[in-house]
């Protein structure tokens, strides 16, 4: 028996169909959670809304965001139109005016000149500053609802990236060209077990962040340590799961975490450790396991153990970080 399928069918009048203006109608639809979601989808990032139409310290975007990851800035300016100058030169403007930001332009048609021209600006600047240029589409199938669609046209090279920062990266240490191997070799781990965490770059670092969605200022990170602290010796070494709390309130996020922390504990499997020290602003909750981060031929148990524990935290404290009241 043949199956009958639908056709696609493109819907080219944005404007009419959909959305009337940018901002009375396209940039309140995009920053519904669902709608944002697609495109952090898309470009691989958890974003988190912080404000629309709204001028933010020296710069405006139609939509504000923050990359859960890392707590960086996101910029989206929304064109339902060809790309123009005015707006290329809205993102230069913003970029100009920050350390470190990621800059979406959405438009219903990129021009030739200005797809190349977020292409040369994501081979001049490092990383702390990344340009995506998407389309926007609209299809249905029949009579079906229609459904948008996303088209990245120019995103940052982070191949090429790479090859000028391994030029530039001849002093590391073997330590530190380890620890950036590591995080390499962490990344294809989770897209190898199809895992949904979304991690900052690989750097030459003892950790690296991964969002959770929940509460501002609060993330998953991963330790791959060279020090073990139980042993107070550099002899060995440990992986750590961990929870890391900063954010408005961070204090008052950890007591109210705490309060809760027979029921984590039930659901993580494990006795974390709860660190709040006096002095610092931001608290901690981890799990912790001895490891040979050096060793090479570990690194996948080493990695398993790592996404293993912070699946579980994600899902032991995820609940409780919607409700979390500032100070």
């Amino acid at each position: 028996m043949a199956i009958k399928l639908g056709r696609l069918e493109k819907v080219d009048d944005l404007r009419g169909k959909v959305w009337q203006t940018e901002d009375k109608h396209f940039t309140p639809w995009l920053a519904q959670d669902e709608n944002i979601s697609l495109l952090g989808d898309a470009i691989g990032l958890s974003l988190e809304v912080e404000a629309q139409e709204q001028a933010v310290g020296p710069f405006r975007a139609d939509i504000l965001c923050r990359d859960i990851a890392d707590d960086s800035w996101v910029l989206i300016e929304n064109q339902l139109e060809r790309t123009d100058h005015t707006h290329l030169g809205q993102l230069m403007t913003y970029a100009s005016g920050l350390k470190a930001v990621t800059i979406v332009w959405i438009a219903k048609k990129f021009t030739e000149e200005h797809r190349s021209s977020l292409d040369w600006l994501n081979e001049i600047t490092d990383d702390s500053f990344n340009f995506f240029g998407l389309e926007i589409e609209l299809w249905k199938i029949g009579e079906s609802s229609i459904a948008p669609k996303f088209n990245i046209i120019s995103k940052p090279n982070d191949w090429s990236r790479s090859v000028v920062a391994a030029s530039k990266s001849t002093h590391l240490t073997e330590d530190k060209l380890t620890q950036r191997d590591y995080w390499l070799s962490f990344i294809e781990y989770l897209a190898k077990n199809n895992s949904d965490f979304k991690t900052t770059k690989a750097q030459p670092n003892n950790w690296i962040n991964i969002a959770l969605s929940g509460k501002s200022g609060i993330h998953l990170c991963a330790i791959a340590s060279m020090f073990n602290t139980e042993t107070n010796s550099w002899s060995g070494g440990e992986n750590r799961a961990e929870l890391y709390i900063a954010g408005a309130s961070p204090k008052s996020y950890f007591n109210q975490l705490y309060e809760k922390k027979d029921e984590i504990e039930a659901v993580v499997g494990d006795e974390c450790v709860w660190q709040n020290i006096e002095e610092k602003k931001s608290c901690k909750v981890y799990l912790v396991n001895a490891a040979q981060v050096r060793e090479r031929a570990d690194w996948d148990n080493q990695h398993k153990w790592l996404l293993e524990k912070l699946e579980l935290l994600a899902k032991g404290f995820g609940p409780y970080l919607p409700n979390l009241i500032d100070d």
